[in-house]
């Protein structure tokens, strides 16, 4: 029987950690150290997808028969880019422009068998509905520090979740990994989630 190859997860995300142990997969982190370029001429989601790609890329150079998995997501509203606010001013301003209105969550991921070399990436798009938020919500939700560390300055699976109206496609991609998607990618690499 052979032995099943490591899967390393390209990713310092605690989000993504949570989402794959989630599903019951057994994986090493290897953050690595690619640093993002975002200062491509690339649509939000190629540049997802490439980012993605170099990710995987830099972890596979470190492990030479492995199973490598990265992503990257973005907030995209009205064309633009929405990363982490720096400060609470940011993160209030960035609610208050999403404020009742539809924005995009679009993550680019890609996997790469090491020793075939094969890989494979995909861009899985969910829309994502705001309520319309008051001063004072926008100010309490900002004061729990919750939007802080996260692109466009929510968290869906937190406290987050009472200020978003509806959602169009995977509620996961929205955290960071499209587990349906991914796992239907991972079987054509003998990767069996169910």
């Amino acid at each position: 029987m052979r032995k099943k190859k490591p899967i390393i997860l390209a990713s310092a995300s605690p989000r993504r950690r949570e989402l794959l142990a989630l599903v019951g997969l057994k994986f090493i982190v290897d953050a690595g150290e690619y640093e993002e370029d975002m200062n491509t001429d690339l649509s939000p989601p190629e540049l997802a997808k490439f980012l993605s790609r170099k990710k995987a890329e830099d972890a596979a150079g470190r492990h030479k028969n492995a199973i490598i998995i990265a992503a990257d997501t973005f907030i995209v509203f009205r064309g633009a880019l929405m990363g982490k606010p720096r400060d609470e001013g940011e993160a209030k301003a960035m609610l208050k422009k999403l404020s009742g209105k539809t924005h995009s969550v679009i993550t680019g991921y890609t996997i790469i068998n090491t020793e075939s070399r094969k890989s494979l990436s995909r861009v899985i798009q969910t829309r994502v509905s705001f309520k319309r938020l008051t001063v004072q919500e926008v100010d309490v939700y900002v004061r729990s520090k919750e939007p802080l560390d996260k692109a466009g300055a929510y968290a869906i699976q937190g406290l987050g979740s009472i200020i978003v109206r509806k959602i169009e496609g995977d509620y996961f991609n929205i955290i960071g990994l499209p587990l349906s998607s991914l796992a239907d990618s991972l079987k054509r690499f003998g990767v069996a989630v169910l």
